[in-house]
């Protein structure tokens, strides 16, 4: 097995962030039904101000991001692998990831057929913060 496989296969097998928050600022589920992919996302936001020397109204941090769900290893190694990224960021940078992003982080290019399930963490992770 390669190095990618065994990362895919330990975030799937032992997700990161997986469970609940208590008093989350948002909650956002979605699923993917084409394969039964289902994630539901939890974010606590804290509000920050931007570094000392620039100019700006104060930004909102990802404090901490919970999943939990069911589908397959990529969908859930894709939303581990992602809460883990994704914890001290702003919202707006998580704003900007993309699909390539994914494939890096997840050491892989997407075979057509796999692109919705990796995406699905990101596509609700980014209307999550959106709606806050």
């Amino acid at each position: 097995m390669d190095l990618y496989r065994d990362l895919i296969l330990d975030h799937y097998k032992h997700p990161r962030n997986f469970g609940h928050l208590e008093k989350p600022d948002v909650v956002m589920e979605e699923g993917n039904v084409t394969c039964g992919d289902r994630i539901s996302m939890e974010i606590k936001l804290k509000v920050k101000s931007p570094p000392a020397g620039e100019a700006g109204l104060k930004f909102k941090v990802i404090e901490a991001v919970r999943f939990n769900g069911e589908g397959c290893a990529i969908s859930q190694a894709s939303a581990s692998m992602l809460t883990e990224k994704v914890k001290g960021m702003s919202a707006a940078r998580v704003q900007k990831f993309s699909r390539k992003d994914i494939e890096d982080m997840l050491g892989t290019t997407l075979t057509p057929s796999r692109v919705k399930c990796a995406m699905l963490s990101l596509d609700i992770l980014q209307k999550a913060v959106a709606s806050i």
